[in-house]
């Protein structure tokens, strides 16, 4: 019998544990762009599985759109201007530099999501951001309901631009980002992390119900850099690391 190999951590729902691997392996730059993917009978002797786990883990990839499989030869690294979909993948999150890539897109994105839905503000918007925001200051404030309340905020902002697109994106970062709120509440005292919280986004809102596209970019920007310090993964802090290493 396999001994399931330490790299995969543990062993629930094996085919994803090795597409996740197989994903990390990829961002690591250990498997690079066109490149061949080991054979199903070398992945399955390096991380204890058997073939059939393998097989369908390349097939999630390949339905996500990270590797392409030719039939009689294997299975290739898809470049990323190929790919027809994105891969987050949680336990590559974990990794150095990772999270504070994730909070410069969500600052990126959500900044001017920030402004486009001050700009394009409906009373309906402004009534769910609203509702999302007093959940997150009242009673709720201390449970698992105002991480939910403060995702659904984020969300219904990038609803309110009008664009699908940009609603997409904010919804699949947002659940990514779950774990950093998380950890912003294991190592910060809650009381005044929650008071900071609420403060920050009270001050998009208030943007958003100005119209004032400018102080809602500025309110989102700072919020975002704040709770990325929070969670001990600053924006920036990753790229400045590669430079000193370089």
């Amino acid at each position: 019998m396999r001994q399931v190999s330490t790299k995969l951590g543990a062993v629930e729902h094996l085919p994803s544990k090795v597409a996740s691997y197989i994903t990390r392996e990829i961002a690591a730059g250990n498997l690079r762009p066109g490149e061949q993917l080991p054979s199903e009978h070398s992945l399955a002797d390096m991380l204890g599985v058997s073939r059939n786990v393998v097989r369908e883990a390349v097939s999630q990839l390949r339905a996500d759109g990270i590797v392409l499989a030719r039939q009689g030869i294997g299975a290739f690294v898809m470049e990323p201007e190929r790919r027809s979909a994105i891969r987050l993948d949680s336990e590559a999150l974990k990794a150095d530099g990772s999270m504070e890539r994730l909070f410069e897109l969500r600052g990126i994105l959500e900044t001017e999501a920030a402004g486009l839905a001050a700009e394009r503000r409906s009373i309906d918007t402004l009534h769910r951001v609203k509702q999302s925001l007093e959940r997150m200051a009242g009673e709720e404030r201390w449970e698992k309901g105002s991480i939910d309340a403060d995702l659904e905020f984020h969300r219904e902002i990038a609803r309110g631009t009008g664009n699908d697109y940009i609603y997409t994106f904010v919804c699949f970062i947002c659940e990514q980002i779950r774990r950093s709120i998380y950890i912003a509440r294991f190592t910060n005292p809650l009381p005044e992390l929650v008071e900071i919280n609420v403060a920050e986004h009270r001050r998009i809102y208030e943007a958003l119900e100005r119209g004032d596209a400018q102080a809602a970019r500025i309110s989102m920007r700072e919020h975002i850099r704040g709770a990325g310090e929070r969670a001990g993964a600053m924006p920036g802090k990753s790229s400045e690391n590669s430079k000193t290493r370089d």
